[in-house]
């Protein structure tokens, strides 16, 4: 465990020998609730909506004012903290996080509540942009994928385990106990990185550039598009899952299904740990053409339950390492801004949340639940695509 930052190169990464391994692993808890504080509305609509007493697409906005709030407040605020010193940083989003997460938790107004979570989801985009340029830092460069991967193992998990105990917890008790349990998995969290965590350097005045600036470095744009094509591809079928499985006919439960997803996404970041220091863009072009690959099994094999779940089990896998390659890349392009680098990423996810769900809404109007692989096959294969027009600059391997 390394408790303080012994030297600091060129590109404000330090010589540390050892991987921080404790407070990566609470960086990733963080991503963990990160992501199941962003998805549970989703799956206890109705017990909110009673006890708030108002309707469920009222409900069903405390997602989007999340989105919002995320989309809104990333990169400003990233820009605007950029001197500071990462640690006290962290924290301080971290407690603003639990500080309005504790408040939706007791809100008996929807409007309260709704006002809550935007501040919740600008907190979390900040969050969201550091936690991989502040693992890097604080890891030997050779161990930099690893440490990526680390950090990237909460996201998955929350997909896996977070909502779906959210939402046990929220019925079978109330639903406040589930926005509660975040809270305090979020505080022990805080508490072990404020022990434990060595501290980074923000940038000097002299070497920061506008946002603008960083947007146009080569290869962001790019890397960017990528994040959003194979965001919305993803998003679009995982949002209405329950309507492909309906028209599939098969016996397999949404639950099930989404558990062997999120246990596949979390092999699929061991296997990015192992590969992604040596093999970084093979591993991208595979992970892309293995997710095209699930969808078209899906699609022509929707009749048959063990077809279903194989891709179910692929793409998970080719799913769960994408936020570590990506943020590799993206903190790569950025160099010595990569932190607002970085920044840009929640907000191209949650913009991809966003339209995937107004997306799939309006091709479920007029069509059945098999335009859904159509979407994740046609958005995954422009990623791919795209992947190989940014080979010399956004997924440049030196």
């Amino acid at each position: 465990m390394i408790s303080t930052i012994p030297a600091v190169g060129p590109a404000g990464r330090q010589t540390v020998q050892r991987l921080p391994l404790v407070t990566l692993i609470g960086l990733a808890t963080i991503g963990f609730v990160l992501v199941a504080m962003e998805t549970m509305p989703a799956g206890l609509l109705p017990v909110i909506a009673a006890g708030l007493n108002t309707s469920e697409g009222a409900v069903g906005l405390l997602v989007s004012a999340y989105a919002l709030g995320t989309v809104i407040v990333t990169i400003p605020a990233i820009s605007l903290t950029r001197r500071m010193r990462r640690k006290p940083l962290l924290l301080s989003a971290l407690a603003g996080l639990i500080l309005a997460n504790s408040v939706t938790a007791m809100s008996t107004d929807v409007g309260l509540a709704l006002l809550s979570r935007f501040v919740a989801g600008s907190f979390s985009g900040v969050l969201w942009g550091m936690l991989a340029a502040y693992g890097l830092k604080i890891s030997p460069p050779r161990r930099g994928g690893l440490a990526l991967a680390i950090v990237s193992t909460g996201a998955p998990i929350g997909f896996a385990l977070g909502t779906p105990l959210g939402s046990w917890l929220g019925t079978t008790f109330d639903w406040r106990w589930a926005f509660a349990g975040l809270t305090m998995v979020a505080l022990v969290a805080g508490t072990l990185l404020a022990l434990v965590a060595p501290n980074a350097p923000g940038q000097t005045g002299r070497t920061r550039l506008p946002v603008l600036r960083v947007l146009r470095l080569p290869g962001i744009a790019v890397i960017l598009a990528v994040i959003f094509a194979w965001m919305l591809a993803h998003n679009t079928i995982y949002t209405y899952i329950s309507p492909y499985l309906r028209t599939t006919g098969s016996s397999l439960t949404v639950d099930v299904q989404l558990l062997f997803f999120g246990i596949a996404s979390i092999g699929g970041i061991v296997l990015t740990g192992a590969l992604l220091d040596r093999f970084p863009r093979a591993l991208l072009h595979g992970s892309l053409m293995l997710f095209v690959t699930a969808a078209v099994i899906l699609l022509v094999f929707h009749t048959s339950t063990p077809a279903i779940i194989g891709a179910t089990i692929v793409w998970g896998a080719t799913f769960g390492g994408a936020s570590a390659q990506l943020q590799s890349f993206l903190t790569r392009a950025g160099g010595d801004e990569s932190d607002v680098a970085n920044s840009f990423l929640p907000v191209a996810f949650n913009v991809a949340i966003f339209v995937a769900g107004i997306l799939g809404a309006g091709l479920l109007t007029v069509l059945d639940g098999l335009v859904l692989p159509i979407v994740m096959i046609v958005f995954g294969a422009a990623a791919l695509l795209l992947t190989f027009y940014g080979r010399r600059t956004a997924f440049a391997t030196e």
